[in-house]
């Protein structure tokens, strides 16, 4: 019998890379399919060849199956419901981004998984490129020496359609969280204040506000800045952001693909107004999975060892702060403290 023996709850689009991970892993398998639309799951079952049942609900499916782990890839104003009815029925989670659609939510989901000593991590596939994982282990190294600030251009047009286009804050509650994570992981640090101002702009698609500028205090005293738009047509960043990193010896540069390097001051060059640099590109470790596939090996490999992921629901609810702390600034017009 396999070791992992899986509900997917959530049959769209999203859960397709979840699948086709599972497909190549020995020791896990798929056993139900649980969705509101049977439809949806029929498709999956035939595009993935799964010959497994398929249910309305994670309680049936848990109590049919003998399942112990529970893939959430539902949309995310149901990922509260359905990661509790997992615990309930001793099932740990893997959640697609966002944990929930409020802190409180978050809150509860950390509580409840302490509760029930269930193993619950968040996809952040977005923390788990080559290149931003060297990146980070190079600035880890002091090649720009103190990290300064931290800034991050996002702008992209897609045209999804549904729940997001309905979400009254869709840039930063379903994207920013991913680079708010990114900037985490890459500083550090946790955000301890925030300023956000946010709007809709002209021409905009979306019910909810579309454009974001944040000003977020990390913990080690640098500042990161997010300047992002979800309906900007032409000229598009990489989904990952483009990035400027700023410390005192230098400055990094990742465009968010795979051009990464550094400057540093050029040595013996006494006091010019402006110095000159010398520029080195970051060598991109490229061993092992990347993205959505390195997530989950890390994930499972937390699993198999008793241990928490890099993205357990403890460390992830940080993120989420910097969510609802930017959505609360943009709402009030003033700097909102992180505690």
């Amino acid at each position: 019998m396999n070791s992992f023996r899986i509900i997917l709850v959530g049959c769209g689009a999203m859960s397709h890379i979840w699948v086709d991970y599972v497909q190549n892993k020995k020791d896990a398998t798929i056993v139900a399919l649980v969705d509101i639309n049977e439809e949806s799951a029929r498709k999956v079952a035939e595009r993935f060849q799964l010959d497994v049942p398929f249910f309305y609900s994670v309680a049936e499916a848990a109590s049919k199956t003998n399942a112990n782990l529970v893939f959430n890839t539902t949309i995310p104003k149901v990922h509260k419901e359905v990661t509790l009815e997992a615990f309930h029925h001793h099932c740990d989670v893997i959640c697609e981004k966002p944990m929930a659609t409020s802190l409180d939510d978050a809150k509860q989901l950390v509580s409840a998984a302490k509760k029930y000593n269930r193993f619950y991590a968040i996809m952040q596939n977005r923390r788990y490129s080559y290149s931003i994982r060297s990146l980070r282990e190079q600035l880890s190294n002091g090649i720009i020496g103190d990290q300064q600030s931290l800034h991050a251009d996002f702008f992209l047009a897609p045209h999804f359609g549904g729940f997001r286009d309905a979400m009254e804050s869709p840039l930063i509650i379903d994207m920013a969280i991913h680079t708010f994570d990114q900037a985490r992981f890459i500083s550090g640090s946790d955000a301890v204040s925030v300023y956000c101002h946010e709007y809709n702009p002209k021409g905009s698609w979306y019910s909810g506000a579309a454009n974001a500028y944040c000003i977020f205090e990390m913990s080690n005293g640098s500042v990161f800045t997010y300047n992002g738009s979800w309906c900007a047509e032409g000229a598009p960043t990489s989904w990952d952001a483009s990035w400027r990193i700023v410390g005192t010896k230098g400055t990094a540069i990742w465009d968010g693909s795979e051009q990464v390097y550094y400057e540093t001051i050029q040595a013996n060059q006494g006091q010019p107004f402006l110095h000159e640099y010398e520029s080195r590109e970051i060598e991109v470790n490229t061993s092992g999975n990347e993205g959505h596939h390195r997530s989950l090996d890390d994930m499972f490999l937390a699993l198999e060892n008793g241990e928490k992921a890099e993205t357990d629901c403890e460390d992830n609810v940080e993120s989420m702060k910097m969510v609802f702390a930017a959505i609360e600034s943009a709402k009030t017009g003033e700097r909102v403290i992180i505690k």
